[in-house]
């Protein structure tokens, strides 16, 4: 997995497909052909003022990477670009609970996207 740092990555997920759960929102496109390789994705985290000051936003963006960590090496696709947005609820809702809403936004993001569903391109 490599990490989007550039505001222009972040306006293109933006831009491409929302899912929004209880714990997080997701946002996805196909990466761009010039930064694409094979079997590799591209991550990155984001938490506005509405969310909290500056502990509960790190708090949650904490919270989403250890989420994403456990579950985008499974479900993600190579090729796409995904941005994890935290909400308020982030802060409170159970880990289970981020895990869940992750892998359903997931699921959802690539119905959308198109091609296998999330996890079957796996060997």
């Amino acid at each position: 997995m490599d990490r989007l740092k550039v505001r222009a990555d972040f306006l293109r997920a933006q831009a491409g497909v929302r899912k929004r759960m209880a714990g997080l929102t997701l946002e996805a496109c196909v990466t761009p052909e010039k930064f694409a390789q094979p079997g590799r994705l591209r991550l990155g985290f984001t938490a506005s003022r509405k969310v909290g000051g500056a502990v509960e936003r790190n708090r949650s963006k904490r919270r989403l990477r250890a989420a994403a960590a456990a579950l985008l090496p499974l479900y993600g696709r190579g090729g796409n670009d995904y941005v994890l947005v935290a909400r308020r609820e982030t802060l409170t809702r159970p880990f289970s609970g981020l895990l869940e809403d992750l892998t359903a936004a997931l699921a959802a993001v690539h119905a959308r996207l198109g091609g296998p569903p999330a996890g079957k391109d796996k060997a």
